[in-house]
């Protein structure tokens, strides 16, 4: 326990002689949360200096988790599945727009591969707003809004809606562990579809 401030101890000494036997257990309760609150201010005054150090690395991480983010929406677009499942963990999970689970790469593959006949197909695109990278845990939140276009990258959006997605880092690169959407517009053919109750 850290000492209490001279001025707080010499008043504490005048008026110990005037109190009774409960307010002497109140003044030593009272001794206690300030010398604990004068320890936790400056126990939170060390880390606060080495998060300028961690702060570099956060933008660094935040910056590399957009360009995944981005390299994968351009992937979905292109058909390229490979390159859309390198930003996922082999048991990623996710709960579609309107609540419809997907388990693992092979089945979200299944969900952003083009079918036969691609003026049906809907391709879908992230947009993040925010991305909050951990500081203790190789872990980041992303949160954003989603879109999915019939046809093509550029296609009419027929469903949109927010996300989130948990990513974690291994091996030095940014994955997506997990992700929710939820659904909140759509238009068209977007509208066919009907949420998992």
């Amino acid at each position: 326990m850290l000492p209490l401030p001279a001025t707080l101890t010499s008043h504490m000494q005048r008026t110990s002689n005037a109190l009774g036997p409960w307010q002497a257990v109140l003044r030593a309760g009272l001794i206690a949360a300030v010398s604990g609150a004068i320890a936790a201010c400056s126990v939170a005054s060390g880390p606060r200096a080495t998060n300028a150090t961690t702060s570099a690395n956060a933008s660094a991480d935040v910056a590399a988790i957009r360009a995944a983010r981005a390299d994968q929406n351009r992937a979905i677009a292109e058909g390229d599945l490979p390159r859309v499942a390198q930003y996922w963990t082999e048991d990623v999970s996710a709960r579609r727009g309107l609540g419809a689970p997907i388990a693992g790469k092979a089945a979200y593959l299944e969900i952003v591969q083009p079918k036969a006949g691609a003026m049906n197909s809907v391709i879908y695109e992230r947009t993040p707003t925010d991305v909050d990278v951990s500081a203790p845990w190789p872990l980041a939140f992303e949160t954003g809004t989603w879109a999915g276009r019939l046809g093509s990258a550029n296609g009419p959006q027929i469903i949109a809606g927010r996300y989130s997605a948990q990513w974690v880092k291994r091996d030095g690169r940014w994955l997506i562990r997990s992700e929710v959407f939820v659904a909140l517009s759509c238009r068209e053919s977007g509208c066919d579809s009907h949420a998992t109750p």
